[in-house]
Order: structure tokens, then C-alpha cells, then sequence
């Protein structure tokens, strides 16, 4: 568990500069692929105060393939068009856009690769083209899946602080403003399993499959991708699971069943070995699952702030969490975050209305680990514990590593408070 303290100052008195950002986006895409689309997207953008919001339409030009298969991953380009915010100031950023889009109704992001960015004040912005990818539901087979936009926010990164812009259609989410007919056709035939998947010459592997035509199967053992000749059969059931068994009889490095699409599971093949046989045993015990640093971190100061009779934001970050999983297995993880009151105990006074947001990040930071962690969706921190990061289960293959959790963090002020000095502790939890 790791403990972070937050100290906020409010003066009584007139003046206050603050600097707000709006603005464009990232990564300009690859060809086509297929069909493109322009739809006019009605909106209402929230900015960072004192930067106003704006409401208006914005034409998104989307590109997908024509046609897909239920559970692919395919190539989608989103040109976010010119937006309705008209920035105050002249300034330059690295932009970064989340495309909250739903895909067959199923929440999906697309997110831009971080860019400079030159903005011109009293001028909309007109972010670049980026590119990314969606998966087709499962169960979507036969039927044509419609692309919608839920949200899309634009983080503006300034010397290290992030200032967020989220656009949000309206009604939400918008219309359909792109499609992809899916095949009729099942998924891809992919091999799952060998069991075992390791032995000498002699050694029975089962092979199992999903995706696969009911009836006969057949599955053979490959070195450096070639065919060794060992080969067996077996059956696919109703379901698309497959079961094959062969029997390995020279080396092998991977299995497959046969019609599957790449990768082949691995194999270790067992040589035999003349001479005096001297057997070496090793214990791998299960490493812990910890969030540091243990002591806690650093306080994350906000500054001052004036009490001018109107709502303010201000803006930090929150110095990065280590996650270490050395467990060893398939289990996955999630850090949590939660807070208490803004307060001052000695005079009573409190924020109650204050909000505290935070963007979250996650990094993997061991080159060695054998998983990637995602950040969670931006929002508030409450007494009620809300996911900055996670690392998926792994199914049959192998979690765990090293990684780093942190993020940027809004404080919003009401436009009245007594002046005073407030703190509020934050939790990052895991398990």
C-alpha cells in the first residue's frame, strides 16, 4: 500500500493567473484500408478553466475495412476534423487524443501516439489524422457492427502537467459513423494447449484447438517451422473444440493442429543422453506482490490558489507507484485508488465540494516482464476505490513484472471556501 498526501493553500484576496489548454492530436495514419465516412458529430467540450467549453458539430472521417471476422483485431483511422473549442492563448504541447468509441455496442479506445502540437489562440483547433485498431465482438458473425464515438478526450501535456479536454456528443453516443459487415464464417482456428508440452521421444501430446469445423482433425509436430513427419488425428466437436493426439518420435520445437493459424504452441523436446545420468532440481518459490514504495511517497503539493468568487482548476501529478509481481504465475492484478476529505483539523473547516480527478498512466518498466499493465479511465478519486491500472490474467501463459502507476491530477475548486490550508490523503491499493 502506498500513501500519498496532498496539501492544498487558499488565500483570501483578488487575482489569480491560470493557463488552460485546448487542443489537437496526433500521429497521422497509414493508407485505407477500405471504406471511408464523414459524419457530423453534434457536441459539448468541457476545458480546463478559465478556458471555455463549446458547443457545436465537428465532422469525424472514419476508415475500416469493408468486411472483417467476428473476434479480429482490424485497422481503424479517425480524422477528428475541426473541433468547436476556440483556444485563448497561443501555445505549444505534446497532444495526446483517447477516441472512446463502442464497437457493436462494445466499449473500445483508440488511442493516439503523443505529438507536438502548435496552437494559434482564437483559432479551432484541427487535430491530425491517427490511427489504431478495434476487435469485432465475438457472437457478431453474419451481421454488420456500427462504430459509434462515446467521448473523446484530448490531454494536453505542458512542461510535465496534463490539461484535459473531453468532447462528448449529444445525444451520446453519437450516430453510426462507420460499419463493417462481418463474415458468416467462425473465427480463426487457433491451437490452445499441449498436454504435456515437453518429453523425450515416445512422449503421447494431446493438442487442444478452438474455432474449428465439427469432424475429423488432424494436428503435426514442427522444428524451425518445418513439418517433422509426426502426425495424429482427432475430433472437433459441435462447439469448434478440437482434441488431437500424436505421439512424438524425433525433435520437435512446437505443435499444431493442422488448418490453425500461427503461433504453434511450444514444445521442449527431451534428448537422451549416454552416460552417467546426475539429476539437478531447482525450486522456484512465488516472489511477492507489492506496491511501493513501502513508506509512502512524497507530498503532492498543488500551490496556492486565490478565492476569486469562481469555480477553479489546478493542476499536478502524482509521483509513480512501483508494482513488482514476482508471483510467478497467471494471476493478474489491479491498483486501486481512494481518498479522504479535504480538511483542516485543527480549525474544522473542509472542501467538501472539492473534486480531485486523476488521468491515470501505467508504464511497464522491466523491458523482462512477461506482461503489459492498461491505465484505467480518467474520473474522480472517492472514498469509493476507483481502478488506475491493471494487469490482465494470463491464462495459460506466464503474468507478472515490473511497472509504474501513476498519473496526472486535477484539483476542482468551488467558487467559495474559507481561507485556509487543506489536506487530503490519497491510497493506492493492490491485490
Amino acid at each position: 500500500m502506498s500513501t500519498r498526501t496532498l496539501k492544498r493553500r487558499v488565500l483570501a484576496g483578488a487575482g489569480a493567473l491560470s493557463l488552460a489548454l485546448t487542443g489537437g492530436v496526433v500521429a497521422l495514419t497509414g493508407p485505407a484500408q477500405a471504406a471511408t465516412k464523414t459524419t457530423s458529430v453534434p457536441v459539448k467540450c468541457v476545458a480546463p478553466a478559465p478556458q471555455p467549453g463549446a458547443n457545436g458539430n465537428q465532422d469525424y472521417t472514419i476508415t475500416v475495412p469493408d468486411t472483417a471476422k467476428a473476434g479480429e483485431t482490424v485497422p481503424i483511422t479517425i480524422d477528428p476534423g475541426e473541433t468547436p473549442v476556440v483556444p485563448m492563448f497561443t501555445i505549444d504541447t505534446v497532444n495526446t487524443i483517447k477516441a472512446k468509441l463502442l464497437v457493436g455496442g462494445v466499449a473500445q479506445t483508440v488511442t493516439s501516439l503523443a505529438v507536438p502540437s502548435h496552437q494559434e489562440a482564437g483559432k479551432k483547433s484541427d487535430p491530425p489524422a491517427f490511427s489504431g485498431t478495434v476487435r469485432i465482438p465475438d457472437g457478431s458473425e453474419g451481421t454488420t457492427v456500427q462504430i459509434a464515438i462515446d467521448q473523446v478526450v484530448t490531454d494536453a501535456d505542458l512542461g510535465g502537467t496534463v490539461y484535459t479536454t473531453t468532447c462528448t456528443p449529444d445525444p451520446r453516443p453519437s450516430a453510426s459513423v462507420g460499419s463493417i459487415a462481418v463474415e458468416a464464417l467462425p473465427k480463426d482456428p487457433v491451437t490452445t494447449r499441449l498436454t504435456p508440452n515437453s518429453g523425450k521421444a515416445g512422449t503421447a501430446v494431446v493438442a487442444t484447438g478452438a474455432n474449428f469445423p465439427a469432424g475429423p482433425v488432424t494436428c503435426s509436430a514442427l522444428l524451425a517451422g518445418a513439418a517433422t513427419g509426426d502426425t495424429g488425428t482427432g475430433t472437433a466437436d459441435a462447439s469448434g473444440a478440437a482434441t488431437c493426439t500424436l505421439t512424438v518420435t524425433k525433435k520437435a520445437d512446437a505443435i499444431r493442429i493442422d488448418g490453425s493459424v500461427a503461433p504453434a504452441k511450444p514444445f521442449v523436446f527431451v534428448e537422451e543422453q549416454a552416460g552417467v545420468k546426475n539429476p539437478v532440481d531447482v525450486e522456484v518459490l512465488p516472489g511477492p506482490l507489492a506496491l511501493g514504495p513501502k513508506d509512502g511517497q512524497p507530498a503532492v503539493s498543488f500551490g496556492s490558489v486565490t478565492v476569486n468568487g469562481k469555480a477553479q482548476s489546478v493542476f499536478g501529478a502524482f509521483n509513480a507507484a512501483t508494482v513488482q509481481d514476482f508471483r510467478g504465475g497467471t494471476l493478474g492484478w489491479d491498483v486501486t485508488a481512494t481518498r479522504t476529505p479535504f480538511l483542516n483539523q485543527s480549525t474544522g473547516h473542509s472542501l467538501a465540494k472539492a473534486q480531485l480527478g486523476i488521468q491515470p498512466s501505467c508504464t511497464v518498466t522491466n523491458p523482462d516482464s512477461p506482461s503489459t499493465c492498461t491505465a484505467g479511465a480518467p474520473g474522480a478519486i472517492t472514498q469509493t476505490p476507483m481502478k488506475v491500472a491493471s494487469q490482465a490474467a494470463g491464462g495459460d501463459e506466464l503474468t507478472g513484472g515490473e511497472f509504474a502507476v501513476g498519473g496526472a491530477a486535477m484539483l476542482q475548486l468551488p467558487p467559495f471556501m474559507f481561507a485556509d490550508t487543506y489536506q487530503s490523503v490519497v491510497t493506492f491499493s493492490i491485490a
